[in-house]
């Protein structure tokens, strides 16, 4: 049985055909979208998403073409952002991603619609999709022939299949905030009492399930998270590995049987019928590797060729002639977090002996490892348990075998890294041959 699964992913597409049964991956395709759009206000991200549907229905037709139909489509994709559309199921604003800011910014009584949302559900941050709406709604940015509020993944899903309403599944639901997991719906009340408009809000499925059909007779799954789809593609045992992903962000996932309340630091999103995602984020992550090969150009004077290189090789060389002990204590939370975007990064631990660049690239590798170490640890806590394996994806990871064998020294369990690059894709592909 073919799969096809899709990944509408902050910055490219990746799309990839599976054999099911077999677990192969038979053809695959990566495209970046470029789909970023200038901002009109300070702190707002946002993209096409007619650009996005395009370029997933030109690469679609394009693998069908020449690999044939598949038995169904999968589809997966960044988190918490939203778009609106109309009567007809057109988009009718841009994406706003989830690395949109605006929510942060003071409303009535100086209080930001994070502040108002945290107060009143106690779930809140930038960027997530109802921080975004009620800033929106509050600041008159809402479309006149705005009906309903999509996720990417959900309007793509939808106009696959010619629908003019989204439907969402429980965790892409989750990501937006202001969600209530154990009655699988949104705090209604709660956020009525903010003043909010509801009725925006799309219909919530509570399992899996599939959105339609394609004109070809394709069936469509609804999509899923990318956390999830991530994981469900990386991992052999769900019940006893924990994952790190190290990308443009980082990312822990740790699977819990049962329900667990979080600390703030970390999320409990759905994932399967008898099983949550704890997941702990970071938003700078891979990012801050990608700030001091900035640095280094900077620095050197060098601004066209890449330092990774350099860098690598620097903190190999301070490893075997000082160690691990001696390099700098960075704390790569140079974006906030997400319970205190105010929060920013650290640099200590410097003394004559250590006064090199290789101290640097170590620390600042050990110091996006640790942030994940903290939240596996607090994971830990909330469940009783820990993993007995750990998987690593994300091509910050599985580029840079430095950081991949210090994930090994910190976690103190080898590291495994998936077959397949596509995690995410791969994960929405086996989630929908499960619908058949």
């Amino acid at each position: 049985m073919k799969i096809i699964g899709i990944d509408i992913g902050t910055t490219s597409i990746s799309m990839v055909l599976i054999d099911w049964e077999k677990r192969e991956l038979l053809a695959s395709r990566t495209i970046h979208h470029q789909s970023f759009l200038e901002g009109k206000e300070p702190g707002e991200k946002i993209q096409d998403p007619e650009k996005i549907w395009r370029l997933v229905k030109e690469t679609l037709d394009e693998l069908i073409c020449q690999q044939g139909q598949p038995e169904a489509i999968g589809l997966t994709g960044q988190m918490h952002g939203i778009l609106y559309v109309d009567g007809r199921g057109e988009a009718v604003t841009p994406l706003y991603t989830w690395q949109d800011e605006r929510g942060l910014r003071p409303l009535e009584e100086g209080k930001s619609s994070v502040d108002i949302l945290r107060e009143a559900t106690g779930s809140a941050a930038a960027g997530y999709g109802l921080v975004t709406h009620l800033y929106l709604q509050k600041t008159g940015q809402i479309p006149g022939q705005a009906k309903r509020i999509a996720g990417i993944s959900d309007y793509v899903a939808m106009k696959l299949c010619g629908l003019t309403e989204p439907a969402i599944g429980m965790d892409m639901a989750a990501s937006w905030g202001g969600f209530q997991l154990e009655a699988g719906e949104f705090c209604r009340e709660k956020l009525t009492q903010t003043g909010m408009d509801l009725s925006y809000l799309p219909r919530v499925e509570k399992e899996q399930f599939l959105v339609g059909k394609t004109r070809e007779g394709i069936p469509v799954m609804g999509a899923i998270g990318d956390n999830q789809a991530s994981f469900l593609g990386a991992v052999e045992d769900v019940y006893d590995t924990v994952l790190i992903n190290v990308g443009t962000g980082s990312q822990i996932s740790f699977v819990s049987r049962n329900y667990v309340e979080g600390d703030g630091t970390i999320e409990l999103r759905p994932c399967m019928k008898d099983g949550y995602l704890l997941a702990g984020s970071s938003l700078c992550g891979g990012r801050a590797y990608a700030l001091l090969e900035q640095f280094y150009r900077e620095v050197t004077g060098n601004r066209q060729e890449s330092c990774y290189e350099t860098m690598y090789r620097d903190a190999e060389t301070f490893l075997q002639e000082q160690g691990m002990e001696q390099a700098w204590k960075v704390r790569t939370t140079f974006s906030g977090t997400r319970k205190d975007p105010g929060q920013t990064g650290e640099i200590s631990g410097i003394t004559v002996k250590n006064f090199h660049p290789g101290a640097m690239t170590v620390g600042v590798i050990r110091g996006i490892l640790e942030e994940l170490y903290q939240q596996y640890e607090s994971m830990c806590r909330l469940t009783g348990r820990r993993a007995g394996r750990l998987a690593g994806s994300g091509n910050g990871l599985r580029q840079n075998p430095l950081m991949q064998k210090m994930a090994e020294e910190l976690f103190q369990l080898k590291l495994e890294i998936p077959r397949y690059r596509e995690e995410a894709a791969c994960g929405a592909a086996f989630c929908a041959g499960k619908l058949l």
